[in-house]
C-alpha cells in the first residue's frame, strides 16, 4: 500500500483525508498542533514544525509520495527528499516558484501569461517612488494568506501602512470579476479543467464570501479564461491540482492574479456539485490512477462559514438546524473548537439548476447560519 505524507492538518487535509478513505492508501500528517482539523483522521499523525528542515526530512523518509495543504514549507528538505526518491507532488521547483510572489510575478511575465503590472519592492520607503502608479495593492512576498499580507495602497498618506519586507507592488485593476480555476495535471502530464467559478468577497475581512459556478461569463471571455489557466499551469511543469485566480476587467481582459499549488477554498463545491471532487481528484494523481472527471453534476454556489466580529472562544453555530433543512444543502464544518473573528470555520454548497435559487439559498444562509463564541 502506497504511504502517502500531507504537509500540515488544517480544514484542506481534513477534507483530503476524509476523501482518502476511498482509496488504498496508508495517509500521514505532519503538523504543530495535536488538535488540528485533520490530526485525527489519518493513519498516522506526526506533530513536527512543517518549516522545520529536520521536521520535513524526517517525515518525508516515512512516506513514497508528498504533498502540501498549504504552500509556507519548508522547500529545502523537500529538496532534498526528491533526490533521494521520494515524489513530490507539486514538484519542490513548483513551489519554489509560486511560495514567493515576486518569482511567481516575474514567472509569468517571462511566459507571457497575462498579469497586471507590478513593481518589486524591498522597503517601505521605496514605495514613495511609485506614487504615480497608484493606487495599488502592495502584497508581502511570503507569508500572506486569507487577506494576509495584502494593503491596499490609494494614495501618499497609505504608505506608512505598506510592508518593510520583500514584496510586490500590483496595480489596482478595474475589476469586472473574480474567476478561480481548477486545472488537474497527472504524473503522465494529462490534464482536467474545472468550470471557472466566479468569487465574491468580503472586503472587510479579504476573504471568500461566496461564490458561484459556473462563472457567468461572455463565451468569448470563458474560453479566454480557460485556455490561460491551462497554459499557466502547463508551464509550471508539474503533476498536481492547481488552483488559479483570475481577473476579468471592464475592457473584457483576463489577467492571472495568483496560483495556488494545491486543494483550494474555491474548489470545496466540487464534493457534491462535479462527478470528481478537488480533492478525489489530487488523490488519483498522488497515487497515479487516472484522472476523474470534472464535469458539473449541477450549478452550484458555496458560502464560507466564518468567525463573527464579537467571537472569541469556544465555537458555537446559529441557525445550524435551520441550514441543514434545507434541501440541496450541505454543511461542512472543519472541526475548529475555538473561533475568532474572520476565522473559516467552514462552508456550504448549495445544488441547484436554477441561478436565482442559488442567489436566494447564498443570502439565506449568511443571515441565518453565524459561528459565534458561547456566551
Amino acid at each position: 500500500m502506497i504511504k502517502a505524507g500531507i504537509l500540515g492538518g488544517g480544514q484542506l487535509g481534513r477534507m483530503m483525508l476524509q476523501c482518502a478513505a476511498n482509496y488504498p492508501v496508508e495517509t500521514f500528517v505532519l503538523e504543530s498542533d495535536p488538535n488540528a482539523p485533520a490530526a485525527h483522521l489519518c493513519h498516522r499523525f506526526i506533530q513536527g514544525d512543517i518549516n522545520q528542515y529536520e521536521d520535513v526530512y524526517r517525515f518525508g523518509k516515512m512516506v513514497d509520495v508528498l504533498t502540501i495543504e498549504i504552500e509556507h514549507v519548508n522547500l529545502d528538505a523537500l529538496e532534498q527528499l526528491e533526490k533521494e526518491g521520494v515524489t513530490i507532488i507539486p514538484r519542490t521547483s513548483t513551489l519554489k516558484t509560486i511560495k514567493n510572489k515576486i518569482s511567481q510575478k516575474k514567472f509569468y511575465s517571462e511566459n507571457q501569461i497575462p498579469t497586471s503590472p507590478y513593481f518589486i519592492t524591498n522597503s517601505r520607503d521605496e514605495l514613495s517612488k511609485h506614487l504615480d502608479f497608484l493606487p495599488a495593492v502592495h502584497k508581502t512576498a511570503e507569508g500572506g494568506y486569507d487577506g494576509k499580507g495584502v494593503q491596499s495602497i490609494h494614495t501618499e498618506k497609505d504608505i506608512q501602512l505598506g510592508f518593510d519586507t520583500p514584496s510586490v507592488l500590483e496595480k489596482k485593476v478595474e475589476i469586472d470579476k473574480e474567476i478561480a480555476v481548477l486545472v488537474a495535471i497527472g504524473q503522465q502530464g494529462e490534464t482536467a479543467v474545472y468550470s471557472p467559478v466566479e468569487m465574491v468577497f468580503d472586503d472587510d475581512l479579504n476573504l471568500l464570501s461566496h461564490q458561484l459556478c459556473p462563472a457567468q461569463l461572455p463565451e468569448k471571455i470563458f474560453w479566454a479564461v480557460d485556455a490561460i489557466a491551462v497554459n499557466v499551469v502547463k508551464k509550471l511543469n508539474s503533476p498536481g491540482l492547481f488552483a488559479v485566480e483570475l481577473f476579468t476587467d471592464n475592457e473584457g481582459n483576463v489577467l492571472v492574479n495568483e496560483i495556488a499549488p494545491r486543494v483550494h477554498n474555491s474548489g470545496h463545491h466540487t464534493i457534491e456539485g462535479h462527478f470528481s471532487s478537488q480533492y478525489d481528484m489530487l488523490w488519483r494523481i498522488l497515487l497515479g490512477y487516472p484522472l476523474g472527471n470534472p464535469d458539473m453534476i449541477l450549478p452550484s454556489a458555496l458560502v464560507n462559514i466564518v468567525g463573527e466580529k464579537t467571537a472569541h472562544g469556544n465555537v458555537c453555530y446559529f441557525g445550524l438546524n435551520d441550514v441543514l433543512g434545507m434541501d440541496n444543502v450541505f454543511v461542512h464544518l472543519y472541526g475548529k473548537k475555538s473561533v475568532k473573528p474572520g476565522r473559516k470555520m467552514g462552508h456550504v454548497t448549495i445544488l441547484s439548476a436554477e441561478k436565482q435559487e442559488l442567489l436566494h439559498r447564498v443570502r439565506q444562509i449568511k443571515q441565518k447560519l453565524k459561528a459565534g463564541s458561547e456566551s
